[in-house]
């Protein structure tokens, strides 16, 4: 007669393979390319965080990307995330490029402001110093881009939120007054000033949904007003019959792309270049690849 932890191990032991196979099989769909969602090279933007170090510049985009709050502290070299989008049937592509707060590379972040189609600026409210390294970003942004403006005769905006974390904080604690940061954004219509808790999850929505219509994107981007959907529907994400199917009642819904890879540096240098010569209008930019 068999023992009974011994069926108990064996059954453990065939859901765990299971599992193992199934996941692998998505690793390997995603990877040869099955997953591939056709978005317009007009719908594909990046949004760049900036902000010194231990600002919550990533629980920020951890609340958007997943709704979570991370309380262990890992500081960040550059992070690449993408989030793409069907949006009444339209696709959209969004790029997170969260940057380090030391900055070890200005050449880098130069480039990473360059690229960038949105910004968000994270300070702390009990950091003086984080408040005036915003202010030396803000300062920057604008002149790089005003630079890059005048080489390629573009007029479009510059969307802008300058973003005080920690509001869960006691006031006590408080370095930062609120018309400080309003002050920062009272002379542009394109930034807005937000004081925000990643931990508590406070006007973090709001933030976005205003930095987005800020860039004339769909407010539906925003985290709170779409449907979250598994990799596991990649295949038929951008399918009519999918939304019908599985989306009731709602015609917007976005899906995190796991495996997605930052593009190179040569591409983004090759991008920039295009638009200085005249040559890339049309915003064509590399798309990272699933690796």
């Amino acid at each position: 007669m068999e023992h009974p932890y011994s069926v108990f191990h064996t059954v453990s032991y065939l859901q765990l393979c299971r599992s193992l196979l199934q996941a692998q099989a998505m690793m390997k769909t995603m990877s040869s390319g099955n997953c591939t969602l056709n978005v317009p090279a007009k719908n594909s933007y990046r949004m760049v965080v900036l902000g010194a170090s231990r600002v919550g510049k990533s629980s920020i985009v951890s609340r958007f990307l997943n709704g979570r709050f991370e309380d262990q502290y890992t500081p960040t070299i550059e992070d690449f995330h993408r989030k793409v989008y069907n949006i009444r049937g339209d696709m959209y592509q969004l790029d997170i490029l969260d940057t380090s707060g030391n900055h070890p590379f200005p050449a880098m972040r130069r480039l990473s402001i360059l690229t960038g189609d949105v910004f968000i600026l994270v300070f702390s409210l009990d950091n003086r110093e984080s408040f005036d390294e915003v202010k030396r970003l803000q300062k920057q942004i604008l002149e790089v881009k005003s630079c890059l403006k005048n080489k390629t005769k573009e007029s479009a905006d510059l969307p802008m939120v300058i973003c005080g974390n920690k509001n869960d904080h006691s006031e006590i604690y408080r370095k930062v007054r609120s018309d400080e940061g309003e002050n920062l954004v009272s002379s542009d219509e394109n930034c807005a000033y937000f004081e925000v808790s990643a931990k508590k999850n406070t006007n973090v929505d709001e933030m976005f949904y205003v930095l987005f219509s800020m860039a004339k994107l769909p407010h539906e981007m925003s985290p709170a007003l779409h449907r979250k959907i598994s990799i596991q529907y990649g295949d038929t994400f951008q399918q009519k019959s999918f939304r019908m199917r599985r989306v009731k009642d709602m015609d917007a819904y976005g899906m995190i792309s796991p495996f997605a890879r930052r593009p190179s540096v040569n591409s983004d240098l090759k991008y920039i270049k295009s638009k200085v010569l005249r040559e890339g209008q049309s915003r064509e930019r590399e798309k990272c690849t699933i690796q």
